[in-house]
């Protein structure tokens, strides 16, 4: 018999040292990244959708824009590398610029701190055709490389799904908690159970479920009107054992504000219970 055998088949290993054998005692290692030396963060909250299309980018403006009426200081770090929406929405434009400090975030209009990829490119409308690593690499950048200055609130705006980016974000900063975005379909409960369990793999608290696209006020009659049908967001809540924070009718005037690039002049009633789960961290 060979007496050389593969550490992880052995009862005992003859190198002094095997690094990633099963075998090898020792506390795993952090992949949290440093946060920028400059700058102090209280509170990190990922906002997060198990599709696309359901507003996830509208909750985290509008949260943030809460925020920052209730005089905190405010950061939102657009993660959505491909389809970044954050910088239109509040009317900001590029470029970024920086020093030995590291690279400055655009403030809006009423404060909030904003660093998007759109912030960093020549031609806004020009498409991000990389792949996921590198994808990746730039979210933790933004983390490690972003002047932040003193923040109450960094509010993350995730791409949609459980793939590289999310993961990276899990994975590299040090997230508070999140807030899941879905809309009324069936298919809800499905997509919003793929993120929570998602959430529970990473050890990440779940905050609570915000519907949107719940219904459609109309003009004339003040009848709700349920385009999508009628809600499941209680029933997926009440299985997963985590709470409804809010349910957003479709309103033409948030998407004129977004248009405007006036979204912090916003009033968003319908997330109160999500302000208040936010603040109370």
């Amino acid at each position: 018999m060979a007496e050389n055998r593969d550490c992880a088949g052995a009862s005992s290993c003859s190198r002094e040292s095997c690094e990633g054998c099963p075998s090898k005692a020792g506390a795993p290692q952090s992949m949290i990244e440093e946060l920028n030396p400059f700058s102090s963060v209280k509170r990190v909250i990922g906002v997060v959708s198990g599709k696309g299309g359901v507003g996830k980018s509208f909750v985290t403006a509008s949260l943030a824009a809460a925020m920052r009426k209730k005089g905190y200081e405010v950061g939102i770090l657009d993660a959505d590398i491909t389809g970044p929406s954050i910088p239109k929405m509040f009317g900001i434009h590029g470029p970024a610029e920086g020093n030995e400090m590291g690279l400055f975030p655009i403030p809006s209009q009423d404060g909030s701190k904003i660093m998007s990829l759109n912030l960093l490119m020549e031609d806004e409308e020009a498409p991000v055709v990389w792949r996921g690593p590198v994808i990746a690499s730039t979210v933790k950048q933004f983390w490690h490389d972003v002047y932040w200055g003193d923040l109450d609130y960094l509010f993350v705006d995730m791409p949609p799904g459980t793939g590289d980016v999310p993961l990276t974000v899990f994975q590299s900063i040090p997230v508070n908690g999140i807030v899941i975005v879905t809309s009324p379909q069936d298919l809800v409960q499905l997509i919003v159970k793929k993120a929570v369990h998602m959430a529970e793999m990473m050890e990440i608290p779940v905050l609570g479920l915000v519907e949107n696209y719940s219904y459609l006020k109309c003009p004339d009659c003040g009848k709700e009107i349920r385009l999508f049908g009628e809600s499941h967001v209680e029933e997926a809540a009440k299985g997963l054992k985590i709470p409804v924070l809010g349910k957003m009718p479709l309103d033409p005037q948030y998407a004129q504000l977004a248009d405007a690039g006036k979204f912090h002049e916003i009033e968003n009633p319908y997330l109160e219970n999500a302000i208040k789960t936010v603040e109370n961290l």
